[in-house]
């Protein structure tokens, strides 16, 4: 065989937050029976992989009406589900500068930093690679990631 080309595409999954989650944040599921996702924090080990799109959990939709008894309409409420990508190259945020092919882990508010080997031990943590070409500067950059989830 002279060649082959992988056809296949992978579509995002969908999950109901029980948090705030921004766009390129690592989500892990919570712990409770509710099946929700919220925002990972440092060296998780859960990770699902990276928010599509900014959510938000609906309080209440009961009770809000028009002044004329007919249902409000708030089209600037976040949804509620969020759509999360795995096994892609996408945008994340840095809490650390990252050399361009280090392996990373889960920091804290749902970012990414180096997985250094010798000081971390759990390779459980690895959650994806620096993908972007010359690597990352610093903290609070957004840049590629490869996120395996």
């Amino acid at each position: 065989m002279a060649g082959a080309l992988p056809h296949y595409t992978h579509g995002p999954d969908s999950y109901q937050v029980s948090a705030q989650v921004l766009g390129g944040q690592l989500v892990i599921p919570d712990a409770g029976p509710a099946a929700t996702v919220s925002v990972a924090g440092a060296a998780a080990i859960n990770v699902l992989g990276v928010a599509g799109i900014d959510a938000a959990p609906i309080v209440s939709q009961a009770g809000n009406t028009t002044g004329y008894g007919q249902p409000l309409t708030d089209i600037s409420v976040l949804p509620d589900y969020v759509s999360v990508w795995h096994g892609v190259d996408i945008h994340v945020t840095y809490a650390a500068a990252a050399t361009f092919g280090v392996l990373l882990k889960a920091a804290a508010l749902g970012q990414v930093t180096p997985w250094v080997s010798g000081v971390d031990t759990n390779p459980a943590t690895i959650v994806g690679r620096c993908t972007q070409p010359g690597g990352v500067a610093g903290a609070a950059t957004v840049a590629r990631a490869r996120i395996y989830g």
